[in-house]
């Protein structure tokens, strides 16, 4: 990890800050993955109540996304990580106070707002503060917090829920969640490779000047916006049908095997990978570790939809996580090189709300199909979600078909990024 070295002391300390609380949050946050479909069940719940506070989680995101963006842009991301981190300490206390379906899914929107704000102010200060030849290794590094967080959360999450029922376990949480906003009040001001007047040798202007000024409809609707956006829906689906009912469908099989350690499988899939890929992107672009993310999900999909077995559950979540563990970061990054660091935020907050519009379609949706086809069906279908996905990046994501494809195999560059050297 020599790219740390090459940082000045003031942003490697607010790296490390950074990457504490983002564990923290991560850690909070997963520790109800596999625990609170179980508690909506356990206070009389159906399926498809759990699908609508399980995707109520999203309400809070599409409500507060976009002006979340926008603070981040105008006020700085320390105060969007601060609200972030609060939110997911204080949600899991409301947990324990409310034992009605509409109450807990007023609580879910509520906890919504924690994801947004948290990696809306988290993405943007790790790529404002990577250089840009290095944006991919550094936001790969950076992104780990997500696939720890997920590793650690659910099998501690499950443990308590097991061993000790369900208010330790909402005590817990928000007790880490509050040590993750301590650790994001630790972090100063430090420069941005973008707040000089030449980013790179050879540029006169500065990366604000690159790109015109736009509403956010503007933006949503811009090519370099609107297929990343129509990506992170479908697959959002795809992610809310494994957080509303994964553990549902587990229980059904008869499979002995605690939800937790699929999330975590998929977790140390994720980690692995993002060691490496960060950095080939730097040299390779995008789109390839895109495209090969988006196969990952359509075969963990169809393996997941004819699971019978722990060892058939575990390789389906090794496959997801990998899936998760490129897509995430990479299109991280790839907002990264096709935004300016004004828009940022907005950028941001539009191209993964897609990710949360899917999420809160399939709470409500998706219990429907799995009450009336039962869960394999569900998960057959997120497998066709994820196949939509891997067509509309391959064939749309630069300016023509042949440069899409060009793109999405490695052997051409971004068309739509900010700096031609960024592809």
């Amino acid at each position: 990890m020599t790219v740390f070295q090459q940082l000045q002391p003031q942003v490697r300390r607010n790296l490390l800050a950074l990457f504490a609380a983002g564990l923290l949050f991560w850690s909070s946050l997963a520790s109800l993955l596999p625990t609170l479909p179980l508690y909506v069940q356990d206070i009389g719940g159906t399926d498809r109540q759990v699908g609508w506070v399980m995707g109520a989680f999203a309400i809070g995101l599409l409500l507060t996304r976009n002006y979340l963006g926008k603070v981040s842009d105008r006020r700085g991301r320390k105060l969007v990580l601060l609200i972030g981190s609060a939110v997911v300490a204080l949600a899991p206390v409301l947990y324990l106070l409310v034992a009605t379906v509409p109450l807990l899914m007023a609580v879910r929107a509520f906890h919504g707002i924690s994801i947004a704000a948290f990696t809306i102010g988290y993405s943007t200060l790790v790529t404002d503060l990577s250089p840009p030849q290095h944006r991919g290794e550094l936001i790969g590094y950076m992104s780990l917090v997500q696939p720890l967080g997920v590793a650690i959360g659910p099998a501690m999450g499950g443990f308590l829920q097991e061993s000790f029922g369900h208010a330790p376990l909402f005590v817990v949480s928000a007790v880490i969640g509050a040590v993750a906003w301590f650790c994001a009040t630790l972090i100063g001001k430090s420069p941005s490779p973008e707040s000089k007047p030449k980013d790179e040798p050879g540029n006169s202007q500065s990366t604000s000047e690159l790109t015109p000024k736009l509403s956010m409809w503007q933006l949503l609707f811009s090519p370099r916006v609107r297929v990343p956006a129509l990506v992170m829906l479908f697959i959002g689906l795809v992610f809310g049908s494994l957080a509303s009912f994964l553990p549902l469908y587990i229980k059904d099989t008869d499979v002995a095997l605690n939800p937790g350690w699929f999330y975590t499988a998929a977790a140390i899939a994720s980690f692995s990978l993002r060691f490496f890929v960060g950095k080939a992107s730097d040299r390779l672009g995008r789109g390839l570790f895109i495209t090969l993310s988006l196969c990952s999900y359509i075969i963990s999909m169809q393996l997941l939809s004819h699971a019978n077995t722990p060892i058939a559950f575990l390789i389906a979540g090794v496959l997801e996580g990998s899936g998760a563990g490129v897509l995430i970061p990479m299109t991280i990054a790839l907002m990264g090189d096709r935004s300016a660091a004004g828009e940022r935020g907005r950028v941001f907050s539009l191209s993964i709300g897609g990710f949360d519009l899917g999420i809160a379609i399939a709470g409500p949706v998706l219990g429907m199909v799995a009450e009336s086809f039962g869960y394999r069906a569900l998960f057959s279908l997120s497998g066709i979600f994820a196949s939509i996905a891997l067509a509309i990046f391959v064939l749309l994501n630069n300016k023509d078909i042949s440069h899409s494809l060009r793109f999405a195999t490695g052997r051409g560059p971004d068309l739509h990024a900010v700096r031609s050297g960024n592809s």
